[in-house]
């Protein structure tokens, strides 16, 4: 049996990346995954990828931060599984225009604040009542190492992770009494589509403040969030949890 088997979950910004990873591990696991992805073409290869493993997916295209959108959306997918344990907020994001608080382009930092916390936000607010309704199970939050440690020249996506930890905290004491825990992950340096985009490079860059091990990759982040998904972190609330190469260390 699955370490997930017979639960259901949504994940945000499924699509690529860590969120592609996790969506394949779930279901590997035993989970039905529903995708909620803003790009049409990413979402597809995704739930057509976990089809293709044999697991059971279904791909919903969805802007987080559009509130009446993402509630229809939410709800339609748990009409289709027939219930909710897991939410995955994975969607999120920085661009190229992210900068210092002194000159950071002020649309950029409402959009990242709408896209990270605000999407978070809202797909709790919408998924949590399911959860409960289907007796318990996890949530979990996708922060940053830039939250948790003083970085330069990300302003507006340091402000919204940070948030994500503080939301994140406060939702796991009020979801405590429904047998909801609620984690956060913050990952540290990873190899995606969007930071290869940056220029980010693979392992030969290791030993450093930001890699002091070496750049990390989905699948190790996407183990995490299973972890955390699973009963095996049935004491697990309210926690942190920095993925990041030992960066938090310095």
């Amino acid at each position: 049996m699955g370490r997930l088997e017979g639960k259901r979950a949504i994940i945000t910004g499924g699509g690529n990346g860590i969120g592609a990873a996790a969506a394949l591990r779930f279901a590997e696991e035993g989970a039905k995954v529903a995708i909620l992805e803003v790009k049409k073409d990413a979402g597809e290869r995704s739930a057509a990828a976990v089809e293709a493993a044999g697991g059971e997916c279904l791909f919903l295209e969805c802007d987080i931060t559009q509130p009446d959108a993402l509630e229809a959306t939410i709800n339609k997918a748990v009409t289709h599984f027939g219930g909710l344990e897991i939410l995955y907020n994975n969607a999120g994001g920085a661009t190229a225009q992210d900068g210092s608080f002194l000159d950071v382009p002020l649309d950029e930092f409402w959009r990242t604040i709408s896209v990270d916390l605000y999407g978070t936000f809202l797909a709790s607010r919408f998924a949590v009542p399911h959860i409960r309704d289907a007796g318990g199970g996890s949530v979990i939050n996708t922060s940053s190492i830039r939250a948790m440690k003083g970085t330069r020249g990300a302003d507006a996506y340091t402000s919204a992770k940070g948030g994500v930890i503080t939301l994140t905290k406060a939702m796991a004491l009020q979801c405590a009494p429904m047998n909801i825990r609620v984690n956060a992950i913050s990952p540290g340096a990873v190899l995606t589509e969007r930071t290869r985009g940056f220029g980010m490079k693979g392992d030969d860059d290791r030993g450093n403040a930001v890699r002091p091990l070496r750049t990390g990759h989905p699948p190790e982040i996407a183990e995490m969030a299973l972890f955390l998904a699973s009963d095996e972190a049935s004491l697990v609330n309210g926690a942190i949890i920095p993925v990041d190469s030992g960066a938090c260390a310095f």
